[in-house]
């Protein structure tokens, strides 16, 4: 081996090559000295150990390696953006890996995996990277990569620690000692049909404690107010929804309330959400007050209303029942105080006390967000006395109380328990339901909703594991199907034909979807609070119409119109529905630049009629037919033409007329044989355009076809028809 060998390499095979000889050279003289062999693996390209006599060389070997050093350094940088391991033709492999995880482990890219699986029964437009592949699929696209394959060492994950906050819903916070409770005030939900009159009393209740408290007008930040009685007495009451959309907002006011009163209007009786508010009363198992109200009007009929509750079960005291009923009339103020006596009365029997001493809990009615407080909850406290500085958890956020508010706006100090409160502090807003729990520390709370999160997350492997057992199920039954059918060809024309199926199916998959399906309403949700939210999402679920037009709904959350919502909007091409929202001007501007429709609505049933006429928008038009007029065939003939020979019917018109520019067809014992265009119409010898009912009239059609007697000939137009969605909310 000579010096020049050493020198004139100039790119990395040829330096590979001089290193593979210089280890061969472990015996002999290089340049009069001797060369001893080096682990070149430790040794990046270019670095190899000279020897003293080769250093005055050593810089042109450094420029022949910086020129050369250049061609690697591309390929060598997306090895390092990929994190690939260098494996010699061997993968390790475990289960419920990603087609993404794989293609990392193999080395290669995510296409190389589905030109395997093309192979294979899976569909391939359900595959992203993110897909789960079968331990079978797995192991098959190694092999088919020609590779081998071994088994990783399983982890042993040791099992976590439950970290959440106990309470005593759970059983494990223990209950208050008898010797610590105090009486406190009881938690009255007010229910009812949609127009009964429910809010009508609460804004007298208001009206009467504005009065007592010398107050000029009030701004209701919450759903929940107290009303101070003149003997003392204090009765927190909560504000539902009677309109059918917001089952689930009364479902939760009667889980946390004492009493709930039953507001039934005298004149019209006992109706659809009267019966669901005493289903939802006996199923939390809470004691009802009848309040019987609009008795003022004429057509009032109170003892007909309580003979009609007789039949779901409420069963009022002078019929020898355990119900109070009380006639009112909320317009006029009638009998409110008396109402309200009761309330305290059936209280006093209930003996309602709670613990005011030890950790927080309580329950979130209402969760809004404010744009100057941030996220802002509506809740009432059934243990212990809250307080600023208070760090409390409720679903999976927490929050250190920065300031309490009363019904009326004003900041308090602290809430004692049967109180309503709205708190401020959290870092992000939770569900209206959850259970608030007081814990000792930031830290403690942050344990608190990582386990939560993580309970979740499990959960949610669990049900998608479910749902991909499920699909790659019924594909191989679908490939087993497929197999069958082919089972008369050869083993390589089988898979030649399963790959020409699925290669067209690969190369036009999207890697990124932009485009949305035409026959798609894209929906952005906004709501106030998270009740109305909520109940707009659970009309959302019982769209049952697909087949007609998909409904996606791309985000839901509470607050103003943002900029966000106009480009998830834009993106999507969405169409934004806000219920008791508001859109600034800046806003409008910039969703009508960019086309992006924005609905407002204040009323639930408007919004669901707008979201209704919206998806109607998306369904194609229907073609109509309207008949203009009918004739009976009464002889056939046929007239030569050249040297062809037309068949012509004689026919009599007893219905309508027939308009030669119109559209025909022809019914033969009642089946349709032919529908076009006339090729000429005639009274006598005369072309006409049209004939009327009762005269004869001669035709032959745009194709040579026989008519038969008692035949039947339909003039008719078609008209395109706006088609309408099928799916009924409810009401």
């Amino acid at each position: 081996m000579n010096q020049g060998l050493l020198l004139r390499f100039e790119n990395v095979v040829q330096l590979r090559g001089a290193c593979q000889q210089l280890r061969g050279l472990s015996s002999r003289k290089v340049c009069g000295a001797r060369w001893k062999p080096v682990e070149l693996s430790a040794h990046p390209v270019g670095s190899l150990p000279l020897h003293p006599q080769l250093w005055p060389k050593h810089r042109l070997i450094s420029a022949a390696l910086s020129q050369c050093r250049h061609l690697a350094t591309k390929e060598e940088t997306k090895k390092k953006k990929r994190k690939i391991p260098l494996t010699k033709g061997e993968v390790e492999i475990r289960q419920k890996m990603t087609v993404e995880e794989l293609a990392q482990a193999m080395g290669r890219d995510i296409d190389h995996i589905y030109e395997v699986l093309l192979y294979t029964n899976i569909n391939l437009d359900s595959v992203e990277p993110d897909s789960i592949l079968s331990e079978d699929h797995i192991k098959m696209i190694v092999q088919k990569s020609g590779m081998k394959y071994k088994s990783a060492k399983l982890k042993e994950e040791k099992e976590r620690k439950n970290t959440d906050a106990p309470c005593f819903w759970c059983n494990y916070r223990p209950p208050a000692d008898p010797a610590v409770l105090t009486p406190r005030p009881p938690v009255v939900t007010i229910l009812g049909h949609v127009d009964h009159g429910k809010t009508t009393l609460l804004d007298s209740l208001r009206k009467t404690q504005v009065a007592a408290m010398e107050a000029g007008g009030i701004t209701q930040h919450i759903g929940a107010f107290i009303v101070h009685m003149p003997s003392g007495e204090k009765i927190t009451f909560l504000d539902t929804p009677g309109h059918a959309a917001f089952s689930a907002m009364r479902a939760r006011g009667t889980n946390v309330t004492d009493i709930v009163i039953l507001v039934v209007a005298a004149e019209d009786g006992v109706m659809e959400q009267t019966i669901e508010s005493i289903q939802h009363a006996k199923n939390a198992g809470v004691p009802l007050i009848l309040a019987i109200n609009k008795c003022d009007k004429p057509e009032a009929d109170p003892e007909r209303v309580k003979k009609e509750l007789l039949a779901h079960d409420v069963v009022c005291e002078e019929f020898g029942g355990d119900v109070q009923a009380v006639n009112i009339s909320a317009l006029k103020g009638e009998n409110l105080m008396v109402l309200a006596e009761a309330t305290v009365a059936l209280a006093e029997m209930l003996e309602l006390k709670a613990d005011a001493t030890g950790l927080v809990e309580g329950t979130i009615i209402e969760s809004r967000k404010d744009k100057g407080k941030g996220p802002l909850t509506t809740a009432i406290i059934q243990r212990g006395t809250l307080r600023k500085g208070c760090v409390l958890v409720a679903g999976k956020t927490w929050a250190k109380v920065r300031f309490l508010f009363d019904e009326n706006g004003k900041a308090v100090d602290a809430a004692l328990p049967g109180t309503p409160v709205e708190i401020m502090g959290w870092k992000e807003s939770p569900s209206a339901g959850d259970e608030i729990l007081e814990v000792e520390s930031e830290q403690r709370a942050q344990e608190v909703v990582a386990w939560r999160t993580y309970v979740e997350q499990q959960e949610k492997m669990k049900k998608d594991l479910e749902v991909i057992e499920a699909k790659q199920k019924e594909h191989r039954v679908e490939y087993e199907k497929q197999q069958q059918k082919l089972a008369h060809l050869t083993w390589r024309q089988r898979k030649a034909v399963l790959y020409k199926a699925n290669k067209q199916l690969m190369f036009s998959r999207p890697k990124e979807r932009t485009e949305m399906d035409e026959n798609t309403l894209s929906l952005i949700v906004k709501g106030d609070v998270d009740g109305s939210v909520e109940a707009i999402l659970n009309i959302l679920d019982s769209y049952d119409c697909e087949d007609e037009c998909k409904l996606d709904i791309v985000y839901f959350g509470m607050g103003d119109i943002s900029e966000n919502d106009i480009s998830l909007a834009e993106a999507f091409n969405g169409v934004i529905f806000g219920f008791s929202v508001k859109a600034n001007e800046s806003i409008k501007k910039l969703a009508d630049k960019k086309g992006v429709k924005i609905k407002l609505h204040n009323i639930i049933y408007k919004l669901i009629e707008d979201l209704k006429d919206e998806l109607n928008s998306r369904l194609p038009p229907t073609l109509v037919e309207t008949t203009v007029g009918e004739a009976s065939v009464l002889d056939t003939f046929s007239v030569t033409v050249g040297k062809n020979k037309i068949p012509v019917a004689g026919c009599r018109v007893h219905k309508g007329l027939l308009d030669r520019k119109m559209k025909f067809k022809l019914i033969r014992n009642r089946d349709v044989i032919w529908k076009g265009c006339l090729s000429s119409l005639k009274h006598h010898k005369d072309d006409v355009q049209v004939i009327k009912t009762g005269m004869d009239c001669g035709l032959s059609l745009d194709k040579n076809l026989e008519f038969s007697i008692g035949d039947e000939i339909i003039c008719y137009e078609e008209k395109e028809v706006q088609q309408t969605t099928s799916w009924d909310p409810g009401f």
